[in-house]
């Protein structure tokens, strides 16, 4: 039985682990053929074997999304296997939870290059694909952090909100050319994300934050809306978080 997805081509990165690979496994679920981009090839390719098992297909292009070469290398991989570019998660991020006074230069660089850069470098050459085919959805995987800002979080939160804007203003810019742009905006997620860089595993295990399945939901309701209808921004809680 054909799914919701069937016959599209999504582009994730960072999806060897955490809410990238949900993200995957979610939308092959449906149907869609993925390309796979991320650092660690084994787990890349771990996952290729997850997908196949679900009927889709996927595509590894191992690299670092900070890495004009990767973006680049991924798209044309896309285009050679599939000849389109349907969907687009820029997933990869990092979070270093400091005080202001702590953080280095090096973790602001680190932050915004691995949060910001790399969604700019592969929106930059999707965007011309879904411009011809006049058809398209990039989503922007930002935070909770992205729409309102949190003590010791300063710089990993102006990244995050630089990542909503990017989305708000391409929202405005390719709407006429029938592409939707959004940010999934979740809060904690329970994944390895900034274990050693402000979070334990511990912390992480005994707390009531979101599952990375609950995000991929979330990325899927995004990518399967109508031909009419687009979703700009979705703000994601558990049910155990206040607002703020």
């Amino acid at each position: 039985m054909a799914g919701k997805l069937t016959g599209k081509v999504a582009i994730i990165t960072g999806a060897s682990a955490g809410i990238g690979r949900a993200s995957a496994l979610a939308l092959a679920e449906e149907g869609a053929h993925i390309i796979l981009t991320a650092r660690r090839t084994e787990r890349l390719n771990e996952l290729v074997t997850e997908i196949k098992k679900l009927g889709s297909d996927a595509t590894v292009v191992a690299g670092d999304a900070r890495d004009e070469s990767t973006a680049l290398a991924t798209v044309k991989a896309a285009l050679a296997v599939t000849g389109k570019i349907d969907i687009l998660l820029n997933n990869a991020g990092m979070g270093i939870y400091k005080n202001l006074a702590d953080t280095s230069l090096e973790d602001y660089d680190t932050m915004m290059d691995t949060n910001m850069r790399s969604g700019f470098l592969f929106t930059r050459y999707v965007v011309p694909e879904m411009i011809k085919q006049k058809s398209g959805t990039i989503l922007m995987l930002s935070s909770m952090a992205g729409v309102y800002g949190f003590a010791g979080e300063a710089v990993y939160c102006s990244t995050k909100f630089a990542q909503v804007g990017f989305a708000q203003a391409l929202d405005r810019e390719l709407r006429p050319h029938g592409i939707k742009v959004g940010a999934i905006c979740p809060g904690g997620v329970k994944t390895e994300f900034a274990i050693g860089t402000g979070r334990t595993q511990e912390g992480v295990d005994q707390s009531g934050m979101l599952e990375a399945e609950d995000v991929a939901g979330a990325v899927l309701l995004a990518c399967t809306q109508s031909s009419n209808s687009r979703i700009i921004e979705i703000q994601m809680r558990t049910m155990a978080e206040a607002l703020a």
